[in-house]
């Protein structure tokens, strides 16, 4: 595997999330009476996107350290074209997700992504991710629209 890739990618990744929290604490705070406010989002999103690079600097200094003690890969590095098509699902599903968030509302449409997702990366236990997904769509509605006060696009008003 290429860890130089990984560890420049993920230097690039936190300058990115750096950036990110920069300019979300420029946004102003909310005009309508929303207690969460517009920067909450972005502002967690740089905040989650800094993590994750640091974890993946991590990993990828690990796992070279790792190769050069034992001379070899830890894990074989080929990409499957199952691997592939399940992506290619998966990044579909994101992007008819944005597409109908607006139409069809935040839990109809986070509930049918989520169950996609879990359905193409396990096929088994569909009651599983049917559950998981309705309380999933459901309970982050909940918490975001009545306990912070913000505002989701709800059901669809055909």
């Amino acid at each position: 595997m290429n860890y130089t890739f990984d560890k420049t990618f993920s230097i690039i990744l936190l300058a990115v999330s750096i950036l990110f929290i920069f300019q979300a604490t420029q946004i102003s705070d909310s005009a309508y009476g929303s207690t969460v406010g517009p920067k909450i989002f972005p502002l967690g999103l740089g905040i989650i996107l800094g993590l994750l690079s640091l974890q993946l600097f991590y990993q990828s200094w690990k796992n070279a350290v790792r190769e050069r003690i034992t001379g070899g890969p830890t894990a074989p590095s080929k990409t499957s074209s199952t691997d592939l098509r399940k992506f290619l699902i998966i990044f579909g599903s994101a992007i008819a997700y944005v597409f109908f968030l607006e139409k069809i509302g935040y839990v109809i449409t986070t509930f049918l992504f989520l169950c996609i997702s879990f359905q193409t990366m396990e096929r088994a236990k569909l009651i599983y991710s049917i559950i998981i997904a309705a309380g999933f769509s459901l309970g982050v509605y909940y918490l975001f629209t009545s306990l912070l006060g913000g505002s989701l696009p709800s059901f669809p008003t055909f």
